[in-house]
């Protein structure tokens, strides 16, 4: 390939890419890096404060991330796994805000406490059931749980103000939770990469990828029309759009995905005592029949120095794959390798279609009804309606060769091409650095094995489980609370 070739080429500008690119010019200093986005400014999309809860997924109230067990026991490992891969997030955090390439934590990330809130005899036996199974781990010892209404009072008044006298509930409570904007994070990461070199192309939209030699020609429509750029290695961290992408590379590590678009909407309320009322975040368990990303949520958010709540998820539909796509993505993205996976997908979750089909026919009464389910003060006059970002829920094989619902975030990497990229959604963001770090293990092992001294620098608990009380555990926890002015460890 020419000496104009881009070493690293970086389709879409969210927090996904920010991080990459972050981690490679901290490896690699001398490589070139260029950024690709549809957008005129960057963190537009999934990235964009107001398209996510903000929640530092930790495992901490998401109840969807245990599993109930047949002999009646639970099984919390994804729990302890996503609060081990937050907390190396929260080494690269760290360690950018102190060497001033980040700015302060409070531009970014809020301490918020985190809660499992739950209502009724079953549900509350169940919670302490999984607080019994979390508490003995390192990671969790700080981890409160009350079915005292007074106590729970006193971490929300929203969730129990205006509740029927008798009513059980119970929640647990961990003050080291947190609120993150990621799209101030994401834009703050990508204009430390322009300020060192990186080269950012805004409204600049990639239609295709072809393999070029050993690496890859990226087609882009700008605003004065087609450019190519070579490339040696691209990663695809297009949110939504990444599936037709990596489609169109033709590799064959993407055949047999799909995706279903799912549209998020929140509640929000700016109202100041209503905000004061509840300081956490609260995460409520889902329905029977409806699947984990349907649990509801009341989320304490800072986003530009102001308060608000937002409470969901409401899933709406529409075909486009991202807030600015096109209304023939889902159509487009259809191949005769995922037709088979998306056909079954359709047949064997019956429980999901009928839960987006009362989602998206539900009137505005049923959904401050749903509100009320967590705080039964609610007032409709103090909430608007918002539209959140997209969701892409990813379709692939499972081990059997059946078509299935891939939950969380999934990588796609062809090492002996150069390409990576990203699908999926939630825990993403709060995930970032080990996944991406991931990425850079099976996309370059021929170079990682170098890498790893730099990493440490940035991550030092790279390739050790934090969850332990071992004092250089306990070191790293409590450094990286302190710079990000989070309580505990």
């Amino acid at each position: 390939m020419g000496s104009g070739t881009t070493d690293v080429a970086l389709i879409g500008a969210g927090i996904m890419s920010a991080t990459l690119g972050t981690l490679i010019q901290h490896l690699e200093p001398d490589w070139s890096i260029e950024i690709f986005e549809s957008l005129d400014g960057a963190a537009q999309e999934s990235s964009n404060a107001w398209h996510n809860a903000g929640t530092g997924h930790a495992g901490f109230c998401e109840l969807d991330y245990a599993t109930p067990l047949p002999g009646g026991g639970i099984d919390v490992s994804k729990s302890i796994a996503i609060n081990e891969q937050f907390h190396v997030t929260r080494q690269l955090w760290s360690a950018l805000i102190t060497r001033g390439i980040l700015p302060a934590a409070p531009g970014f990330v809020n301490p918020t406490p985190h809660l499992a809130f739950v209502t009724g005899a079953e549900n509350v036996a169940y919670l302490r059931q999984w607080h019994d199974a979390l508490r003995t781990e390192p990671l969790f010892a700080n981890l409160q749980f009350s079915d005292d209404p007074a106590q729970i009072g006193e971490w929300s008044r929203a969730l129990v103000d205006g509740r029927a006298p008798g009513e059980p509930v119970a929640a647990t409570y961990e003050a080291s939770g947190t609120d993150v904007d990621y799209g101030a994070l994401a834009r703050a990461l990508i204009d430390a990469l322009d300020a060192r070199g990186a080269k950012l192309n805004l409204r600049s939209r990639v239609t295709d990828l072809r393999r070029d030699g050993d690496g890859w020609m990226i087609t882009h429509r700008t605003r004065t029309g087609i450019a190519t750029t070579p490339a040696r290695f691209v990663f695809v961290g297009a949110g939504g759009g990444s599936l037709r992408l990596l489609q169109r590379s033709g590799i064959p590590e993407a055949s047999g995905y799909g995706g279903f678009p799912v549209s998020g909407k929140f509640l929000r309320t700016r109202t100041p005592e209503v905000v004061a009322s509840h300081p956490v975040k609260a995460y409520g368990k889902a329905e029977k029949g409806v699947p984990g990303l349907g649990a509801p949520h009341l989320d304490h958010r800072t986003v530009d120095g102001e308060d608000s709540l937002l409470f969901g998820p409401f899933a709406g539909w529409d075909p486009r794959f991202l807030k600015s796509g096109s209304r023939l993505d889902l159509f487009r993205s259809i191949r005769p390798g995922n037709i088979g996976p998306m056909l079954t997908v359709a047949k064997d979750n019956f429980d999901l279609l009928k839960y987006l089909i009362r989602e998206i026919t539900a009137s505005h009464d049923k959904q401050m009804l749903a509100l009320r389910g967590l705080m039964p003060s609610a007032v409709d006059a103090d909430w608007e309606m918002i539209d959140a970002g997209k969701r892409v829920q990813v379709i692939g094989r499972d081990a059997t060769g059946r078509g299935g619902l891939q939950f969380g975030t999934e990588l796609v990497i062809s090492p002996g091409n150069n390409l990576a990229g990203l699908l999926g959604a939630s825990p993403g963001a709060s995930t970032a650095v080990p996944v991406m770090i991931r990425l850079l293990q099976e996309a370059f092992g021929d170079r990682y094995d170098g890498w790893t001294g730099p990493l440490r620098e940035l991550v030092p608990s790279l390739g050790r489980s934090m969850n332990t009380d071992d004092d250089w555990a306990l070191e790293i926890r409590r450094a990286t609370a302190e710079t990000l002015g989070l309580a505990g460890a």
